[in-house]
């Protein structure tokens, strides 16, 4: 039972550091004093989300690219290849703006979602094209992977829109 849990959350990395940010912010949301208001809430969402689905998740991605490429193509359904070291490197400059733009100003917010929101939506895209050519259905291609590679630019895009239309959280005290 551990081990099926463990397996599932680290194969599952980027719906888990989601939830783990999840929590995270409602944990800072709560504990910051009152009165809060919701550019508190968004404010602790979004700084969370930074810091878990991009700094963390993609810190993630570019260990096991880099360091586990033969893993992770065999989750992913891929030959093992050089590009594996390629896409590693690409998260682990994504990963650097992401815990950049935890604590970040808005412009270095937009690029830590506007960067990776572009990677993951073409990533949805080629798991797409493998799914319909290859018929390609491992779990790292059309498992949970590919869900939240539409999901995770949907969620980081309608956060930067809530903080730029309640306050683009340069006022806001951060959790």
């Amino acid at each position: 039972m551990i081990e099926s849990t463990i397996r599932f959350v680290l194969s599952n990395f980027t719906l888990s550091l989601l939830v783990i940010g999840l929590i995270a912010s409602l944990i800072a949301y709560a504990a910051k004093p009152r009165p809060r208001d919701r550019r508190d809430l968004i404010e602790a969402l979004f700084s969370y989300f930074l810091l878990f689905s991009v700094g963390f998740s993609f810190l993630y991605n570019f260990v096991m690219h880099v360091f586990f490429g033969e893993m992770a193509a065999r989750f992913i359904g891929w030959a093992d290849s050089p590009f594996q070291a390629e896409v590693g490197f690409a998260s682990l400059g994504f990963a650097i703006i992401g815990f950049l733009a935890f604590r970040g100003d808005s412009g270095v917010r937009v690029a830590a979602v506007a960067g990776p929101a572009a990677f993951q939506l073409g990533a949805a895209g080629g798991h797409i094209y493998q799914m319909i050519t290859a018929h390609n259905f491992s779990p790292g291609n059309a498992g949970i992977i590919f869900w939240t590679d539409i999901l995770l630019p949907v969620i980081g895009f309608t956060l930067l829109y809530l903080q730029r239309r309640y306050g683009t959280g340069e006022e806001i005290t951060r959790p």
